[in-house]
């Protein structure tokens, strides 16, 4: 089993920025890709970001050239940073794990853009 816990989420500004942190514990020896998705209320939970084990990452369209994702595997630690932050990023930010033929989800972590 493995366990995610998100921090770093809150209320920002329009074009402010916002780092959030996933940690991971238990059984992660065999984690390979980790990744951010977000759900705005009343909207279905969205890709943002993913990184594989070896530092290979994804981006939605909507995100790129404003978010970063980077990964610290001694620390089993996944990072989104959030630049030039806008009103439609605002959601419960999730970590997502995968393990061949498991998938783990954190708790969420709330971001609000808002003036």
């Amino acid at each position: 089993q493995v366990q995610l816990v998100e921090s770093g989420g809150g209320l920002v500004q329009p074009g402010g920025s916002l780092r959030l942190s996933c940690a991971s514990s238990g059984s992660t020896f065999s984690i390979n890709t980790m990744g951010w998705y977000r759900q705005a209320p009343g909207k279905q939970r969205d890709f943002v970001a993913t990184i594989a084990s070896g530092g290979s990452t994804n981006y939605a369209d909507s995100v790129k050239g404003r978010f970063t994702i980077s990964r610290d595997n001694a620390k089993n630690t996944v990072y989104l940073q959030m630049n030039s932050l806008k009103p439609e990023d605002t959601a419960v930010y999730y970590c997502r794990a995968t393990q061949p033929g498991r998938l783990y989800w954190g708790q969420g972590t709330q971001v609000t853009v808002s003036s």
